[in-house]
């Protein structure tokens, strides 16, 4: 038998999520103080594209 089959309840206390929570839809780490060239360039065209996205 799993775990689940001995649990009754309907509450997921252990959600990593909370409902209430709002998010952009990035999941991003970064370091700037490991980030190189090709990491800083990225972040600059992603910049670009936020503001060409919102124009719109």
């Amino acid at each position: 038998m799993g775990r689940d089959e001995h649990k009754k309840s309907k509450n997921n206390f252990l959600s990593q999520t909370p409902e209430n929570q709002k998010s952009d839809g990035r999941d991003i780490e970064f370091s700037e103080e490991l980030a190189d060239y090709d990491d800083k360039e990225a972040q600059a065209r992603s910049r670009a594209a936020d503001k060409r996205a919102k124009r719109k």
